[in-house]
């Protein structure tokens, strides 16, 4: 099997663990629970799942402990999409080819919506705690979801990223957008799956530097693609960007300087990666494949 058909495999192996532990739609609240599985049903590469997933294969994780935690992940990079696409953050109408969720339900239900999938994904990866209550290092796995999606991670990086918008911007704090804002849901997807497989702290720590670098690249390459892409091969508006006078890697570097920081970046991940004597070929595939991507 050629990587394209693995991966077309794996996404939707991964994808079909994360709508196991999606919500049923009934009771008086349905509303938000349609709001929420449309928001999580709307597409997606589901990277970070899948990150999370490879990263415990590579070091011989082999039971069902990882599966919350990976629908956990995607219900919290999800939730992120939603309030970002909102009025007051970027005001964006489409997200994976589809309506955004506050163009579909209204701006206070997309709030909302937002808000429980962050908390559900919190409740998703508790499970893992009664799936394995002897597993010790559960606490830690569930401990380091937490702290990179909160606001010394993911939510610290949009605060800034929200603060800065239509001001100038040094590459110091840029970076530290970047690190925060992207880098960090993928240092903890790989990072869960190397703890919950029982992953020394010195490889888990080589994996944080692994995944910061990924994460820092594919946002890199994710302004270049603001710049030169269509909306329909996103499935999202482009230029966006420029439209909301926003600094990016390509404002203040230049188009082909970020191109050559992407491949620099992601080719130190990959050799440093290739130190470990676990060893994953379809995961050094797939973050060799961002490098890339057209989308």
């Amino acid at each position: 099997m050629n990587f394209e058909d693995e991966l077309k495999q794996k996404v939707q192996e991964t994808e079909k663990t994360v709508y196991e532990f999606l919500p049923e739609e009934e009771g008086f609240q349905k509303t938000i629970l349609e709001a929420m599985n449309y928001s999580m049903k709307a597409g997606g590469k589901r990277l970070r799942p899948l990150l999370m997933a490879e990263t415990y294969r590579m070091f011989g994780g082999t039971g069902e402990v990882i599966r919350p935690f990976m629908a956990a992940m995607e219900m919290i990079h999800t939730h992120s999409l939603i309030h970002d696409d909102l009025p007051a953050l970027d005001n964006d109408e489409y997200r994976r080819g589809k309506k955004t969720t506050h163009v579909v339900y209204g701006e206070a239900m997309a709030i909302l919506a937002g808000d429980a999938l962050l908390n559900y994904a919190y409740e998703t990866a508790a499970r893992a705690f009664v799936l394995e209550p002897g597993h010790e290092r559960i606490g830690k796995a569930f401990r380091i979801l937490t702290a990179k999606t909160g606001i010394y991670g993911m939510l610290g990086g949009q605060c800034v990223d929200v603060e800065y918008e239509g001001k100038n911007l040094e590459r110091e704090r840029l970076d530290f957008i970047y690190r925060l804002k992207t880098s960090a849901l993928i240092e903890a997807s790989m990072m869960v799956g190397a703890v919950l497989a029982g992953a020394s702290d010195e490889k888990i720590a080589l994996l944080e530097r692994v995944a910061g670098k990924v994460g820092l690249a594919f946002q890199i390459q994710d302004d270049i693609l603001d710049v030169v892409s269509t909306t329909e091969t996103l499935g999202k508006p482009v230029g966006s960007d420029e439209e909301n006078r926003k600094t990016t890697y390509v404002t203040l570097e230049g188009i082909e300087k970020a191109r050559e920081d992407v491949r620099r970046l992601s080719d130190e991940a990959i050799e440093e990666l290739d130190t470990l004597e676990e060893k994953n070929p379809f995961l050094m595939e797939l973050l060799k494949s961002l490098i890339d991507r057209k989308k």
